[in-house]
């Protein structure tokens, strides 16, 4: 479940807005200041980062680390006021066939909507965000039909809320 602050109503799908690249640049600041030198990179992942294709207005970061140390990550980004997701499904995926730690972050109380994601930097699961984000803006094709799939998905979506795993 979201956090009670996340449900809006219906989802909504914007068209691209050329200021999400210079809103991922602020919140990759944010965040690589507030973990100091643990981070491998901060990367824009996720639709807003696919000039093209009408998505929902949340910026995906994803955040590299040598290891996941869960404790150190949640209170480094807690400090900030960023939000660890409780969901049972953050803190492992599987990407080709391999089981990946990570964790994901809601954003602060009032704060623009976004999805840290936090993935060890040797994992299959960091390079597939990068791999899937590559292919969007390489393929006009594949942004079309990605683009049309998240229309159609919010369409069939009465409430939800601004985060989530959708890409």
């Amino acid at each position: 479940m979201p956090f009670p602050d996340e449900v809006v109503g219906p989802l909504a799908v914007v068209d691209y807005r050329p200021q999400w690249p210079l809103e991922f640049e602020q919140l990759a600041r944010q965040l690589r200041a507030a973990m100091g030198g643990v981070p491998v990179d901060t990367d824009h992942v996720g639709c807003t980062s696919v000039p093209g294709p009408a998505v929902k207005d949340c910026i995906d970061v994803q955040i590299r680390v040598p290891s996941i140390d869960e404790a150190r990550d949640v209170a480094l980004l807690s400090a900030i006021g960023f939000r660890c997701r409780p969901e049972p499904w953050n803190r492992a995926e599987v990407s080709g066939g391999i089981a990946c730690r990570k964790l994901v972050f809601a954003p602060p109380v009032g704060a623009r909507p976004c999805n840290v994601h936090l993935r060890e930097s040797a994992g299959p699961n960091a390079r597939y965000a990068l791999l899937f984000r590559d292919c969007l803006r390489a393929h006009e094709p594949a942004r079309r039909a990605w683009g049309a799939f998240k229309q159609r998905l919010a369409a069939s979506v009465p409430t939800c809320s601004t985060t989530g795993r959708s890409r």
